[in-house]
């Protein structure tokens, strides 16, 4: 059993859309093939990654140092002997041989990407999915049947008055979504109050309204916006300062009650363990959104779980971002919160598979191997041409 080859390709999600900080008008995605050469179904198992919005493709970082280190190595040393399977762990230390550490930005990116096509192929050599395998090796047999999900949207888009939001979010509550995620400060503080006020016409109550400020704000004017936001009991307030200025996060929990979210810039379990530490977040009420295919990958999102729990933090209060079908496995198989999800921008990447609507707020797990991209058709024919 050995890895026969890994493929790259960076491919454009552009968009005219913009957040509070960045506009995804040249934003690339990197798509990872890990080929094996094991033979299911007479056809060689594929393992398929690809990193999450928000970050540009890694494809040189991969082709220079991490994908090499994979294909050198004695295929001996990436056996999981045990389970007659891929190891992920030795694969993952192959990667990050001769890494020093911290310095946690891009290479967890193109690190993160690989993981998820090895897990992926780890899954389909077992021909189970991959939220089982996981609630088999980690939660005694027990996963979720179902797992919440929040519809983001909501960007800052040329010409999208009011009306246009509120189509756009009627939209996401007619495809069965309860809760909507939408951005702020792009705007000025009363637009995006009006922004927001448009949107409670249509889904109802603040519980059912997350907002999102991409870590745009400095301190004075993240509480400017924490005393307007307060009357409305949103689902959360998220990322109002950058990701890692905790003294920040602190302070604002001392001027606001309502849940916060943040961790989605956060890549690491040591930048984790900070944030829990001096962050000022509360386990009894707020999010945390770190993202797999972002941080490194499953291997060292693992370990974040069980700072968290060493912490006194349920998994029950990680919903991560990203809005893809990884970490919609992860979820139900390691008991987290929720996740997010792209209905409409970020396609194909974004969404579930084909044939799972959103329920009640809450969508199924899909019964195909690995992690189920085979059941995203448009996102299945992008992943065979890398392949």
């Amino acid at each position: 059993m050995r890895i026969v080859d890994i493929r790259e390709k960076t491919v454009s999600i552009a968009s005219p859309i913009s957040n509070a900080y960045i506009d995804f008008s040249k934003m690339t995605c990197s798509v990872v093939a890990v080929i094996t050469d094991v033979v299911r179904n007479g056809k060689p198992v594929i393992g398929y990654g690809f990193n999450s919005n928000g970050r540009y493709g890694q494809g040189a970082l991969m082709r220079d140092r991490f994908i090499a280190r994979v294909l050198e190595a004695d295929p001996k040393t990436l056996i999981d002997q045990e389970n007659d399977n891929l190891d992920p762990f030795a694969i993952w230390k192959t990667l990050m041989t001769n890494e020093k550490p911290g310095g946690h930005g891009e290479r967890s990116v193109a690190v993160g990407t690989i993981d998820m096509a090895v897990w992926d192929a780890v899954a389909k050599i077992a021909d189970v999915p991959l939220w089982r395998l996981l609630a088999d090796r980690y939660r005694d047999g027990v996963a979720d049947k179902k797992v919440w999900v929040y519809a983001a949207g909501g960007y800052y888009y040329p010409g999208k008055d009011h009306s246009k939001l509120q189509d756009e979010m009627r939209s996401y509550l007619d495809r069965g979504y309860k809760v909507v995620k939408m951005k702020i400060g792009a705007a000025s503080l009363m637009e995006d109050i009006h922004r927001i006020e448009a949107v409670l016409d249509v889904v109802g109550e603040g519980k059912y309204l997350a907002v999102d400020a991409n870590g745009r704000f400095d301190l004075d004017t993240a509480i400017a916006y924490v005393k307007a936001l307060k009357p409305y009991g949103l689902f959360w307030y998220e990322e109002a300062g950058d990701p890692l200025d905790y003294a920040l996060q602190a302070e604002l929990a001392a001027h606001y009650d309502g849940p916060m979210a943040t961790g989605e810039n956060l890549f690491s379990h040591q930048d984790a363990r900070n944030l829990l530490r001096y962050g000022g977040m509360r386990p009894d009420r707020d999010f945390l959104q770190f993202d797999c295919a972002l941080s490194y990958g499953l291997v060292e999102y693992l370990r974040t779980l069980d700072v968290m729990a060493n912490l006194g933090w349920s998994s029950r209060r990680v919903v991560p971002h990203g809005g893809h079908q990884m970490s919609l496995n992860i979820a139900a198989g390691l008991h987290l919160g929720g996740n997010e999800s792209y209905p409409d921008v970020f396609q194909p990447f974004g969404g579930f598979a084909d044939t799972l609507a959103v329920e009640e707020g809450h969508v199924r797990l899909p019964d195909s191997p690995g992690i189920g991209f085979e059941m995203k058709s448009k996102l299945h024919r992008l992943m065979l041409e890398v392949a």
